[in-house]
């Protein structure tokens, strides 16, 4: 497979960012695209330059030429779609979630496997140099165990109650929002960088506005509405909340999640602080980590590949001083995925969050759900994926 055709499916943020990914890949490339219009495809394909694009996404899948596809969707739309692209026995990237149930999830998990397909999921935070350097100073004991983990994801798009997008809509979301949205991003990454799965939750979550004022029309995600005309809607999923985690090797955590705090765009850290050192890290200054001492005064890691270890040096792709961040993230996500479908059916090594990972997203999150639902702590299902 010299040349690796891709289809993307979505034409919104994610399908965006996906492009520009891609086209960063010498051995990608994006052969098609489709919406939920031919005009709207169409329309992406002038405007990115993609050879073929449809209506729907039953003809780009059934595309003969087409062997990866990128599901870009909303959310609503995850499972249907990723179950027919892994019925047609084509390889797969999900955006997260990868369904709306953790019972769709496995079903997804199970269908993977069958077909033997390299299946992985959008959490794309783990591709970070520094993330990975923190995980490798973790997992060498240098620093000891962690004890106590904490951190936030904060935004500030929907701080007013005229702020709407579909995200808003349980429909097409799901029960979820801020937890599913940014909050599994947080929880998939500490939980790869410590390499334990958090066990059990306690939450307290808050929804601001449980009615929005909704423009008549769409507006995208990200995006201001300054729209005249209103329609109030009724309001169930989460603008914010806090939630205590404990992992299986014992360690304590806490996190907070908004899209309703004022100035703060993609504020997500992490700090662990372990048995001899503590160590923060912020997506928003993500060429550096901060290593904090007792015994000695505090310091910086930068994001220098010749001051990191083989493994995450590899995902720095300019010098010191050269700052890489979001889109260097997904890029170095993609070229670790197609690394594994270059490589199929050899397995090959890979960091990139697989089916598995996705399912046990999903498990958490209704798991954080029904302890903020009951106000008790709620263990997370570990049972096997459905047969």
């Amino acid at each position: 497979m010299s040349v690796i055709k891709v289809g993307v499916i979505g034409t919104g943020f994610s399908a965006k960012s996906h492009i520009e990914a891609l086209r960063r890949l010498k051995c990608v490339e994006v052969a098609a695209i489709s919406a939920r219009t031919l005009e709207k495809a169409k329309k992406a394909a002038e405007q990115f330059g993609i050879p073929r694009y449809y209506g729907n996404e039953d003809d780009l899948i059934n595309d003969q030429e087409i062997d990866v596809v990128h599901n870009c969707t909303p959310n609503y739309l995850h499972y249907y779609i990723n179950k027919k692209v892994l019925a047609a026995g084509k390889h797969l990237l999900s955006e997260k979630p990868l369904a709306m149930t953790s019972e769709e999830s496995s079903e997804l998990v199970r269908l993977a496997e069958t077909k033997k397909v390299v299946a992985g999921v959008c959490f794309n935070y783990r591709h970070y140099p520094l993330v990975a350097q923190v995980k490798e100073l973790m997992a060498s004991d240098e620093y000891g165990p962690a004890h106590l983990v904490y951190g936030t994801y904060l935004q500030d798009w929907l701080l007013y109650d005229t702020d709407y997008n579909w995200r808003l809509n349980e429909e097409k979301n799901g029960r979820s929002r801020a937890i599913a949205d940014i909050g599994s991003h947080w929880c998939d990454t500490i939980q790869y960088v410590l390499n334990q799965k958090i066990v059990e939750v306690f939450a307290d979550l808050k929804t601001v506005y449980p009615v929005r004022k909704r423009p008549v029309g769409e507006i995208e995600t990200f995006k201001s509405g300054g729209q005249d005309s209103f329609e109030e809607i009724e309001i169930n999923s989460e603008d914010c909340g806090s939630v205590l985690v404990h992992f299986e090797n014992g360690a304590h955590g806490v996190f907070t999640v908004s899209q309703v705090s004022a100035g703060r765009k993609n504020f997500f850290t992490f700090e662990i602080a372990a048995q001899k050192n503590t160590i923060y890290w912020n997506q928003e200054e993500p060429n550096k980590i901060w290593i904090g001492r007792r015994d000695q005064a505090n310091m910086e890691l930068v994001r220098d590949p010749s001051l990191l270890s083989d493994f995450s040096s590899s995902l720095a792709h300019y010098p010191g001083g050269h700052p890489e961040g979001w889109p260097d993230g997904l890029k170095n996500l993609f070229i670790d995925f197609y690394k594994a479908v270059k490589a199929h059916p050899n397995p090959a090594s890979s960091s990139f969050a697989t089916f598995e990972d996705g399912h046990y997203i999903m498990k958490l999150i209704e798991a954080i759900l029904k302890s903020h639902e009951e106000k008790r702590w709620v263990k997370v299902e570990t049972g096997e994926v459905l047969k």
